[in-house]
């Protein structure tokens, strides 16, 4: 679809239609330039009821069809993001503004999704229990739920949404996509080529809009599970509302992840793992390194060469610039958050040694990477998810300090520890407060075969997102007991297990 100042349209069924709200809708900005690339609707319950029912209507039929047809689709899918592979990933910059390396990445890792997705008919296999009992056998396999839902965030256009519906839809659900209103040209893209794939009418819809569209979908009675990714405030309310409305939900929220750089790190490796980390995307990811602790003598030669690291990227608009090595945050209003950390570190006792505010960003959204040092656990830099390329650095005494302050967080997403010691490696491992864990790894974000285990305000629900656990989410389980009796005809002969 155009993207010059493109009207967002939804799918319902097998119509691309425009909102029944007539209009009203909100501004979709291409955060190198400042400028408005398209309208998204603002959307209404009634768009909602309407894609809601049009899953449903498609549902049994789905279900029933093989499911190797179903994984057939999403070869076909596959095949289809992969010749589109640079058109998406452009897209994706042009909307959110990663630079064109880091949407290459995230495509590539939606890729992987949906080559997941292709091996569901092996994993939606069943046990069996023959002879579990005299002339009983047992067995237990996997059916869909009926019509899922995914909300998913601005921060990834490409992969959170392909972490949900590939899976879904290959375990026999339809589905409902309610994106970002901020990035909604590359879910409109990855519906078009999904519908292009030979997916049936009505087993992929999309929704677009703000609180009211997310209620209407947690609240509407046909819907039987929910998928999300965004805050921390908002999982809890979709997790709290969905299932208090009887829905199975997975949510994940927000993220304040630590690394631990101990004395003994390569403290080159280490300052280029932190800075990749930190400043990747701008920050604006659940797995973004947003806390260094620092143990003992590593403090001061880290924070020089995280310095130095940080100084030299290229910050710089990232429409029609590949050589830039960090884009814009999303929006103006964003900017000026990350920014206010930053304003008032001093205040609270924090000493500011890159300051991000310093770049020149014309008309985009530009913030240049940020350090704050000395920052402790009782400031808001410490406690609050700042979701953007700001990096505090934590001083502590020793390893058993360190893991006591992640102790007290209250996320629990991912962190890391830097180290050749195999004992301290251990301990992190075993202790830290935390659900993927890094060692000598940046972002210890999992691959499509492992699930996203987040703890703590981090996640909501008991069913993570991706892996084994995302089929297990799409799909209820059913156990069958069979007994076949002797026929009278038959009763007079020994069972052929017993003839010689």
């Amino acid at each position: 679809m155009s993207t010059e100042t493109a009207e967002v349209k939804l799918r319902v069924g097998s119509q691309w239609i425009r909102s029944s709200t007539h209009g009203d809708s909100t501004a979709v900005f291409n955060p190198s330039t400042g400028k408005t690339i398209a309208r998204t609707p603002v959307g209404s319950a009634a768009d909602v009821d309407a894609a809601v029912t049009a899953a449903r209507d498609a549902f049994d039929e789905w279900a029933e069809t093989p499911v190797v047809e179903r994984a057939r689709v999403m070869f076909a899918y596959r095949e289809l993001i992969a010749r589109h592979f640079d058109e998406l990933a452009r897209l994706v910059t042009r909307e959110h503004g990663k630079t064109y390396g880091e949407a290459r990445a995230e495509v590539q890792r939606g890729l992987e999704m949906v080559e997941f997705a292709c091996s569901v008919p092996t994993m939606i296999s069943g046990d069996t229990f023959p002879q579990i009992a005299e002339n009983v056998d047992g067995e237990t396999n996997r059916h869909p739920l009926g019509v899922c839902v995914g909300i998913t965030p601005y921060n990834f256009p490409n992969m959170v949404p392909l972490w949900m519906f590939p899976i879904a839809i290959t375990c026999g659900n339809t589905f409902v996509l309610k994106p970002s209103e901020k990035v909604p040209l590359s879910a409109v893209r990855l519906v078009e080529l999904l519908i292009e794939a030979g997916l049936p009418d009505g087993v992929i819809n999309l929704v677009h809009g703000g609180k009211e569209v997310v209620d209407a979908l947690l609240e509407h009675e046909r819907v039987a599970a929910i998928s999300f990714v965004g805050s921390t405030q908002v999982a809890k309310h979709v997790y709290q509302t969905g299932t208090a409305a009887g829905k199975r939900v997975q949510a994940a929220g927000g993220a304040k992840n630590h690394l631990i750089i101990m004395p003994d790190a390569d403290i080159e490796q280490s300052a280029q793992a932190l800075a990749a980390s930190a400043f990747g995307c701008a920050g604006q990811r659940c797995m973004a390194g947003s806390v260094a602790i620092a143990v003992g003598s590593a403090g001061d030669p880290l924070l020089d060469r995280l310095l130095g690291v940080a100084d030299r990227l290229n910050v710089a608009p990232t429409d029609n610039n590949d050589a830039s090595e960090m884009g814009p945050v999303i929006s103006a209003d964003h900017r000026d958050r990350v920014a206010g950390y930053l304003d008032t570190a001093g205040q609270v006792g924090a000493k500011v040694v890159l300051d991000g505010r310093d770049v020149d960003a014309g008309d985009s959204f530009l913030l240049g990477p940020s350090i704050v040092d000395q920052v402790t656990t009782d400031m808001p830099l410490w406690k609050e998810e700042i979701f953007g390329p700001l990096l505090s650095v934590v001083r502590a005494d020793s390893l058993q300090q360190a893991l006591a302050i992640g102790k007290t967080c209250p996320f629990g997403n991912g962190a890391s520890i830097f180290t050749r010691d195999g004992y301290a490696a251990r301990e992190f491992k075993r202790h830290f407060n935390a659900g993927m864990i890094g060692i000598n790894v940046g972002v210890p974000a999992p691959m499509a075969w492992l699930p996203f285990t987040g703890w703590n305000e981090s996640f909501f629900g008991d069913l993570h997102i991706q892996g084994t656990e995302g089929v297990h989410f799409y799909t209820r389980q059913k156990m069958t007991l069979t007994r076949w009796f002797q026929s009278a005809a038959d009763s007079h002969h020994d069972p052929v297990w017993k003839s010689k």
